[in-house]
């Protein structure tokens, strides 16, 4: 064979062998795959180990009370190791075991079970999911007395595997606010604003992948413990909160309107002490579903409730005074090519500059303001720079909307946009930016930013402390001030808001109405809102209602639908101050122990608190009715039932400070009226007591 056959032959055999160990590598995977791949599969899983994250408990967050408004509860998902207890404690629980599972999760029988957890143990599965369903704390503990279970982890196989869930103990109250986050990250509110507060620091373990793509963790010294969130504590009243949810559902309600958002704020602090946010989701049905007192889908034409800064911005260019007249004529005027129209049919005719904002004339204003501010319309909108009303104001909330003020040189402006500006068309604020600066007015003309987050704290340390920051130091002349807050008390006392002039407080501020554009052009859907502070002669809190398209001639304006909602969260606030009123007791320690409170009827557990703290003997209260009379009858107090009285009938309240009275007669729907001090005790009642109550009906309470 000669030198070229052998390379030939020896060549043949190398591919040949070469094929030979390609056919054994796709043989062996073959049958790999065929008849081993579910053992190794197997195999893989349980050998798999990976360092997991454990995550934290989520911070929680707190009205300024303490009380609880979000926090996490911890749910379980149950799981066993069926491959832990001993053979004769299986067996002999094995039964009772299956019963109680079918029972409390109803989605299998007992046999099923019974079968299930047989087969588990039998083929030595490290890790059953008994269920999907996540069971609360409560729950937990009743599991753990079960047979089996009732032996732990390490003796049982339980397992116990902890997820969390959000919790609103007040449910809607302030929801859109308090907001939330998604498990993709995206989210509204406060949770989602101070999400890195809260969410805390993950932490870390070894977990073992187990039969059936679960995990469970591995006890080494490699674990790390997460660090637990922060909480917030913020500014809001919760009582507060109640009581204009409550307000503004009703109205909505009434008017079938589309959405509506309230927001109240301490004067001198500028912290929001409620903010509710309500859109209708079914007829007769709102939820809070967007945050429209500050987001941009609040943000809208505001209407008359703007004039008062075109109003500021004309008391500080010229020297009118409330006194000086301007002829609105009859109810219709021509600005350049177009013609602007006043609600009231054939005009104000000629008015003071105090009228013009209580009649909420539209041209009277527009007339005055396009004198002074037509040959230079960028001295005007830089009064509205001024208040910053051109940009955000940089609140602790995420997504706030972005304000729209035009200036000469933008591409929409004409002659008209100056006198339709003035009355609160051709911009857009959202509810929030408009109460910050009827805040400001309340406040002697210093603008503050708004505060919704006042602390961030952690266990009883306090982290972060948010203060209160000045967006604008003076933003007019106290003589400006002195005219504007004329004209806002006359609004309510004379002007378009008249009809709710008489209460506890006395409120300053301006009602607007607005029209919706729908296709491009102006419809007679409305937008109607009020703002204002309260008391009006030294505020203590602003207030802004607004409302979309309310339904019905009788909730056409904001002086009908809107104010209506101030005027009940001022009253409730003026009692609320009433309440720090009602214990009036001496101080001298001379008197303590001698002289009784001064008012002789009260609820029997502010009985026992009062007159512990005057160190005075009280008999046991126990079974008394709630409402007791106490009587002295020389160095003795004699105690007496005040009257048990239905829910249907006038309750006797003479003797009894104004908080009490009010509770009682306001929850029989009786509207009361007062004469004499309001922190004084009432001395009589204008409808006998036992009387049915029928409604409508008012009692005067004469206090002293």
């Amino acid at each position: 064979m000669d030198a070229k056959q052998v390379i030939l032959l020896r060549t043949r055999l190398a591919f040949l062998g070469l094929f030979v160990f390609g056919l054994t590598i796709v043989g062996k995977l073959v049958y790999i795959q065929s008849f081993q791949g579910k053992k190794w599969e197997k195999l893989a899983q349980i050998a798999t180990v990976e360092f997991r994250p454990i995550k934290p408990s989520r911070g929680n967050i707190y009205a300024q009370d303490g009380s609880l408004l979000t926090t996490s509860l911890p749910f379980y998902k149950v799981a066993l190791d069926p491959c832990i207890a001993d053979e004769i404690l299986f067996q002999e629980s094995l039964d009772s075991l299956s019963t109680l599972l079918a029972d409390f999760y109803k989605d299998k029988t007992a046999a099923t079970y019974k079968s299930i957890l047989d087969e588990a143990r039998k083929s030595k599965k490290r890790y059953l999911s008994l269920n999907n369903k996540r069971i609360n704390h409560q729950e937990k503990k009743q599991i753990s007395e079960w047979p089996i279970f009732r032996e732990g982890r390490f003796r049982g196989g339980i397992i116990f595997e902890q997820t969390e869930k959000r919790f609103k103990p007040f449910r809607e109250l302030a929801a859109r606010t308090l907001g939330f986050i998604n498990e993709n990250g995206s989210g509204v509110g406060l949770e989602y604003s101070f999400d890195r507060t809260l969410r805390g620091v993950d932490g870390g373990a070894l977990y073992q992948k187990v039969t059936g793509g679960n995990w469970k963790m591995i006890q080494s010294n490699s674990t790390q413990k997460p660090i637990n969130g922060y909480d917030l504590i913020t500014t809001i009243d919760i009582n507060l909160q109640d009581v204009a949810h409550a307000s503004l559902l009703k109205v909505l309600q009434e008017s079938n309107a589309n959405y509506g958002a309230v927001i109240v704020m301490e004067v001198a602090t500028g912290e929001i002490k409620a903010m509710v946010n309500l859109g209708k989701v079914a007829p007769n049905e709102y939820q809070e579903i967007y945050n429209y007192a500050t987001g941009s889908q609040g943000a809208t034409e505001p209407g008359s409730v703007f004039k008062v800064i075109p109003m500021l911005a004309l008391l500080e260019e010229t020297d009118l005074t409330l006194t000086d007249t301007v002829d609105t004529g009859n109810g219709e005027y021509k600005f350049y090519n177009l013609t602007m129209h006043d609600v009231k049919r054939g005009g104000h005719g000629v008015l003071t500059l105090q009228q013009v904002m209580e009649t909420s004339t539209n041209i009277g204003l527009a007339k005055l303001i396009d004198s002074v501010f037509n040959e230079n319309p960028q001295k005007f909108i830089d009064h509205i720079q001024k208040l910053g009303l051109d940009k955000p104001l940089g609140i602790q909330l995420y997504g706030e909307g972005k304000p729209l003020i035009k200036t000469p040189k933008s591409s929409g402006w004409t002659k008209v946009t100056l006198p339709w500006m003035s009355m609160g068309y051709e911009i857009k604020l959202t509810p929030l930016q408009i109460l910050t600066v009827y805040n400001a007015i309340a406040n002697q003309g210093k603008m503050l930013r708004p505060v919704l987050v006042k602390k961030i704290k952690y266990a009883n340390r306090t982290i972060q402390t948010f203060t209160t920051s000045v967006l604008n130091k003076k933003i007019c002349s106290d003589e400006t001030l002195k005219k504007l807050r004329a004209m806002l008390e006359g609004v309510v006392e004379r002007g378009t808001a008249r009809k709710f002039r008489h209460g506890f407080y006395q409120v300053a501020g301006k009602s607007g109405t607005s029209n919706k554009i729908k296709n491009g052009k102006y419809s007679d859907d409305t937008f109607a809102s009020f703002a204002g502070y309260f008391p009006a002669d030294n505020p203590r809190y602003s207030c802004i209602v607004v409302i979309d398209d309310p339904q019905g001639a009788k909730y056409h304006f904001g002086g009908q639908v809107a104010a209506p909602v101030v005027k009940e969260i001022a009253d409730k606030l003026s009692a609320k101050d009433l309440v720090s009123a009602s214990y009036l007791v001496p101080t001298d320690s001379a008197m303590l122990s001698t002289t009784p409170p001064r008012f002789r009827v009260a609820y029997k557990d502010d009985w026992q608190i009062v007159m512990q703290e005057l160190g005075l003997d009280i008999p046991s209260l126990a079974d008394a009715d709630e409402w007791l009379q106490i009587t002295q009858q020389d160095e003795s107090f004699e105690w007496k039932s005040s009257g048990d009285f239905t829910p249907t009938q006038v309750p006797k309240v003479v003797g009894m400070v104004l908080r009490d009275a009010l509770f009682l007669l306001e929850n029989r729907g009786l509207q009361v009226q007062l004469q004499g001090p309001v922190n004084g005790v009432v001395k009589a009642q204008s409808i006998l007591p036992g009387t049915q109550v029928t409604l409508p009906k008012t009692i005067t309470l004469e206090l002293t």
